[in-house]
């Protein structure tokens, strides 16, 4: 079973919000729920497009960050 990061599932439960993702960057939406992380080299457009902060997206980058502020 594949598993998926928190960020997807918030995508996937906004209805048609995958499609437009898919649409603006330039791939399928298949592409897009092929994913189990949002790619590093899409991150920044997702976050524009889904209006989720990068560090819900890939909890697993910025969780350094999150240390450091606490």
């Amino acid at each position: 079973m594949r598993h998926r990061d928190p960020g997807l599932d918030e995508i996937y439960a906004i209805h048609g919000l995958a499609a437009k993702i898919a649409r603006e960057l330039g791939i399928s939406r298949a592409a897009v729920c092929a994913w189990r992380k949002v790619p590093i080299r899409h991150l920044r457009e997702v976050a524009r497009i889904s209006g989720i902060p990068k560090e819900r997206l890939r909890p697993d980058i910025f969780e350094d960050d999150h240390e450091v502020a606490a």
